[in-house]
């Protein structure tokens, strides 16, 4: 089964524009919990414009599923994902003043610095998973990383879908059939929505995660947080 993670930034971006605790960030975690999400994902970034490294302290707290943290592998966010000991660890390439991720890794550019983070997660038995593209040499470098996961940046999947699924598709299947033979596990994110989702799940073998945050919580503003979650659950089966 493909678990669907909620990711709630954009619930401590609202937040964050008045200041305070509405909406309580904890409560609104727990609660996709118990509406069937069955992960939670975050993405701390160096200005703790949404999600503070404190939030991801206090998640862990609280969580009963999977916490998953996203972020760009600085000493910071090293050292927060040290202490807070998260079930998955997401890495991505942004730069500190990205808006919102827009590129997988290049693998073999950065494979050293990589591999020696990886290396410290797993010495913590953390799961990790390295945001990529589908380039299938970049998998191969993916691999030999030694990441549980690679997550598939599914942006140009969501740009292309209503043109021509079938194409949009195309690259994305042949990677997955690649990640499958490499060994490794798949999740996808970005831009993934209640129209598009179940066609690439379907046609995606092995996916094994979904992290969804801006195009759920914006149905949520029409449909409500727990009916979006179970109708995001129905894409996945």
């Amino acid at each position: 089964m493909t678990k669907l993670s909620v990711n709630i930034n954009k619930v401590a971006t609202i937040r964050n524009a008045r200041g305070g605790n509405v909406p309580d960030l904890l409560k609104f975690a727990s609660d996709c919990e118990s509406y069937g999400a069955q992960g939670i994902t975050v993405h701390p970034r160096p200005d703790e414009r949404h999600v503070k490294y404190q939030d991801v302290i206090d998640l862990k707290k609280i969580v009963k599923t999977e916490l998953n943290v996203e972020g760009y592998p600085d000493e910071k966010f090293i050292n927060l994902v040290l202490e807070v000991n998260p079930h998955q660890v997401t890495l991505v390439p942004d730069p500190p003043d990205a808006l919102t991720s827009n590129a997988g890794w290049d693998i073999e550019r950065n494979f050293e610095m990589l591999f020696a983070i990886i290396e410290k997660f797993k010495h913590q038995h953390i799961r990790t998973s390295v945001f990529v593209d589908t380039s299938l040499s970049n998998l191969e470098f993916a691999k030999k990383l030694g990441t549980d996961r690679i997550e598939f940046y599914t942006e140009p999947y969501a740009q292309n879908f209503e043109r021509n699924r079938f194409e949009a598709l195309r690259e994305f299947s042949a990677a997955a059939n690649k990640a499958n033979q490499l060994g490794l596990g798949i999740n996808a994110g970005h831009d993934l929505n209640s129209k598009n989702l179940n066609f690439f799940y379907k046609n995606m073998p092995g996916l094994l995660e979904v992290s969804i945050g801006h195009a759920l919580i914006s149905d949520a503003l029409y449909w409500g947080i727990e009916n979006s979650i179970q109708i995001y659950l129905r894409q996945l089966k």
